[in-house]
């Protein structure tokens, strides 16, 4: 596969494609050289997925931060859906309704 064409790819798409590899080089019955260039295939996928997501979780540490730049550290809250400071009591947290 050309790089052009993987850069293309979606996150998800690389992800489904590496799965593939991974159930048929699991089955067991290929040639050496078919399953290493599935391996290499597969390598190259999960560095670029890790890659993704490496970018994607620092977009996100980005927006997470308050107004001096620091990291707004949440405990995610599975009953409510939404995180509650670490810096701040149940109470106060109960009054204020915004996202962040």
């Amino acid at each position: 596969m050309k790089k052009r064409e993987a850069q293309s790819k979606s996150f998800e798409a690389s992800l489904m494609a590496l799965e593939k590899i991974v159930r048929e080089l699991e089955r067991g019955d290929l040639a050496l050289e078919r399953s290493l260039e599935l391996f290499e295939e597969g390598v190259r996928l999960s560095r670029e997925c890790q890659e993704r997501l490496t970018s994607a979780e620092r977009r996100i540490e980005l927006l997470l931060q308050d107004n001096e730049g620091r990291p707004i550290i949440s405990v995610f809250d599975e009953e409510m859906g939404a995180g509650l400071r670490l810096d701040e009591t149940d109470e106060e947290a109960d009054e204020d309704e915004s996202v962040f």
